[in-house]
This record gives C-alpha cells, sequence and structure tokens, in this order.
C-alpha cells in the first residue's frame, strides 16, 4: 500500500514530523521531487535533526530510503546528511538512489547565486540552492542523470556541449569566470565514488516491493501552493509539490496511491516572496514566530525568519483539493495556547466581493483577508494523547477549521515529539 505525505500551504507544515510518526509502520519511504532547499526538522530519541535531502523515515533500522528519480540531487549534500546522522549514533541507514535522479550540479548553484544578483529587489527569494537552474537543465535536456556517471565518454562529449551553452551566459549576461569541462568532470568522478554503492533500478525495487505488499510513503517537499501549475506563481518551487507527481517522481502506477495525508500547520507561516493573504507583523507576528514550531519558526535549510500568519481556511482548502486529501494532519496546535482568542481567516475580500474559492496570483495581491474569532484555550495542551481530553475550545477549533475546509482531520500533532500525537 502506498501512502502520500504532503504540505497544503507554503510548506513548512511539520510534514518531517508525520513522516517520521508514519514511518514506524512503513517498509520503504521515497523522496519523489525537490532538492536540498527545503527541510524537515525531525525531534526524536536520537536527537533534533534537521533533513534536506534524506527521507524523514531514516531513523528507523527497518526502513529502506529512497531517493526518487524526480528528486533534484545534491550528492555532497546528501552524505553530508547521511555522516551527520551516523555520528550522532543513528544506525547507517539503508538507502537506494534512482539511476535515474538527475544530479544538482555546482553550476545550477552558481547560476542561482547569479541570477538573484542580477535581479536584485525583484528576486524570487531563492534559497540559492540551484533547483531552478537544475530543473530548468532537465526540462531543456542538458541535465546529467546519475546513470551517466558509468559512461566516461558519453559524459565528457556532454560536459563539453553543457559548458559551451553555459559560458555564453556566464560571460556576456554575468561577467563571470566560466566553466572548464575538465573540472566537472572530475567533480563528476568525486560524486560517482559517493553514490555508486547505493544506484540501482529503484523504479523496479518498488514495483516488487508493491508486489509483495510492502507499505511505501512517500514524502513530498513544500506544499500545493508552491506548485509550479497549481501555486503562487511565479513564487514557487521548480517541481511539482502535488501527491500526484509521487507517481512519477517515484516511478509507480497512479492507482497505487490509497492515503494522501495533507499536513496542515494550526497557524499560517511562508519562508520567501509570494503572495500571502492571512500574513501579521510586528510584535503580533513576532510573538507567534518565538513559540511557534521547535525552538522557533526558522527555516530548516536557511535560518530565515518565516513570515507569520493566521490560519487561512481558503488556502488550506484549496490545497487540500489540489492535494486529493484523506486525512489532514493538523500540527503544531500547542503553540496558540497563549491567545485569548485565535483569528481564521474564513474568506477573502477581492473587489469587494467575499469568496471561499483560492484565486490566481494576480487577484492575490489585491485580496484582504475576513477573520472570524475563536475563543482560546488558554493552557499547556502538550502530552495530552485523547482527542476528548483537549479543552473545550481546543476542539471547538479543530472542529471550525475542519467545517471550513471540508476534509477530515484525523491526527493532531501537539508537540516537537515522535510521540506528541493525537489520532482521531
Amino acid at each position: 500500500m502506498v501512502k502520500a505525505i504532503v504540505g497544503a500551504n507554503w510548506g513548512d507544515e511539520g510534514k518531517g514530523k508525520i513522516t517520521d510518526t508514519m514511518a514506524a509502520e512503513a517498509d520503504i519511504v521515497v523522496r519523489f521531487q525537490g532538492g536540498a532547499n527545503a527541510g524537515h526538522t525531525i525531534v526524536n530519541n536520537y536527537g533534533k535533526f534537521a533533513l534536506h535531502t534524506c527521507p524523514s523515515g531514516i531513523f528507523y533500522n527497518h526502513t529502506t530510503s529512497i531517493i526518487g528519480n524526480g528528486v533534484a540531487l545534491n550528492i555532497p549534500v546528501l552524505f553530508k546528511e547521511v555522516k551527520e546522522i551516523v555520528d550522532k549514533g543513528v544506525p547507517m541507514p539503508k538507502l537506494l538512489v534512482s539511476d535515474r535522479a538527475q544530479m544538482v550540479m555546482p553550476y545550477h548553484i552558481l547560476f542561482d547565486q547569479y541570477e538573484e544578483e542580477r535581479l536584485g529587489g525583484k528576486s524570487f527569494g531563492s534559497t540559492k540552492s540551484g533547483i531552478a537552474p537544475f530543473y530548468s537543465d532537465k526540462y531543456a535536456k542538458i541535465g546529467i542523470q546519475v546513470s551517466e556517471l558509468f559512461d566516461s565518454k558519453a559524459l565528457k562529449e556532454k560536459l563539453k556541449n553543457i559548458c559551451e551553452v553555459k559560458n555564453v551566459i556566464l560571460i556576456h549576461l554575468y561577467k563571470k569566470p566560466q566553466l572548464e569541462v575538465a573540472d566537472l568532470y572530475e567533480t563528476c568522478m568525486k560524486y560517482k565514488a559517493m553514490v555508486e554503492p547505493y544506484v540501482c533500478d529503484t523504479g523496479l525495487f518498488l514495483h516488487n516491493a508493491l508486489k509483495e505488499g510492502k507499505e511505501i510513503l512517500l514524502e513530498g517537499q513544500l506544499g500545493s501552493l508552491k506548485d509550479p501549475d497549481h501555486g503562487i506563481y511565479p513564487m514557487v518551487t521548480s517541481s511539482s509539490t502535488l501527491a500526484a507527481y509521487g507517481c512519477i517522481g517515484a516511478g509507480i502506477p497512479p492507482y497505487e496511491i490509497k492515503q494522501i495525508v495533507t499536513v496542515c500547520k494550526a497557524y499560517s507561516s511562508a519562508v520567501g516572496a509570494g503572495a500571502f493573504v492571512s500574513e501579521i507583523f510586528g510584535e503580533e507576528a513576532d510573538e507567534l514566530r518565538r513559540r511557534g514550531g521547535d525552538g522557533g519558526e526558522y527555516g530548516a535549510t536557511t535560518g530565515r525568519p518565516r513570515r507569520m500568519g493566521w490560519f487561512d481556511c481558503v488556502a488550506s482548502k484549496y490545497g487540500c483539493r489540489m492535494q486529493g486529501t484523506t486525512d489532514v494532519a493538523f500540527s503544531v496546535l500547542d503553540v496558540l495556547g497563549y491567545l485569548d482568542e485565535i483569528p481564521v481567516c474564513v474568506a477573502y475580500e477581492i473587489d469587494g466581493k467575499q469568496t471561499t474559492d483560492f484565486p490566481v496570483t494576480s487577484k492575490l495581491s489585491g485580496a484582504k483577508p475576513v477573520y472570524q474569532k475563536l475563543p482560546g484555550w488558554k493552557c499547556d495542551i502538550r502530552g495530552i494523547k485523547k482527542y476528548e481530553d483537549l479543552p473545550d475550545n481546543c476542539r471547538r477549533y479543530i472542529e471550525f477549521v475542519e467545517g471550513q475546509i471540508g476534509y477530515p482531520i484525523t491526527m493532531i500533532s501537539n508537540g516537537p515529539g515522535r510521540d506528541d500525537i493525537i489520532y482521531r
């Protein structure tokens, strides 16, 4: 059986913790898209970790962790992460890397930096991890698949072609040093030495696992609103963040996904630029940011302070719909325990009319949030294991949000640890 764990909003919803929790019952965890530009923060018996490439099931002995073909694979980042995990006492993970995955090259990271520099104030707020240049090359058919590391002659020919194209841009647009074929080839050989023991046909591995009735988790990165087709384009990522893409990015048939757990935060946060209707500012935002997450709301990859806002029913309903949600996991609910009353964005006002349907990006800049205030519960809910033991106002908040978004909230996260979860 295949289950997908994805985000409803701008990313940072707490997917890592949910994957880490659900991986206890899984045989295989697959990262199916994105690169090391966003991270998943996980707190478990081994300590606190910020993962960027490794699947979040990597802490269990019984799971196999797969880097799927849809991932933007930064090989040094992956193996630095594995080393850091093992150095903290985690057993060496069982890791497989798709022979069809493509590699983030050092020049992708440079081009990302140079372009953000060139755009100045009009930049996309990139994490400068090379993701947009990587996916551009993938679809321009000049990306390098892991399998190509094993054919020296063809690889050198390809690198020559890449240098011709890239050097024109480097010289004339960015006024930066040129790329050298020999340097790139040497880098590729270093990458080959690191990744070779783990490379296999992961699509075939998953095909056989499905025939054997294995439990597979697909782990998405970011959330619906960062999808290049259905998100707040152009302030999006460069790969599809939807569960549907899990089939492509992992190499499995679409009918195999039986459960789609969409993670929603009990309030809103976002890293990077783009429309964010329920955003709050000043002291109100600072306090929520300080109390939020585990140790505050700062990006797991960038360390940037996250933009903060109240729960957005319009964006979340849309995000859940685009994912094909079967279950909502409602995260960081414990953070809101300090509030006397909690605003919830229930509609947008656009051109004088109210709507509960999420619009295209061009209409978002003029959208104003319509809030409904709910009474707070004014106590700490960490440690509670049963839904009926939550304070009345806390349950009312959950049920109100559930009614607004129209998808069942079946998991509630009330703390950063693996066991801080209430099943409903």
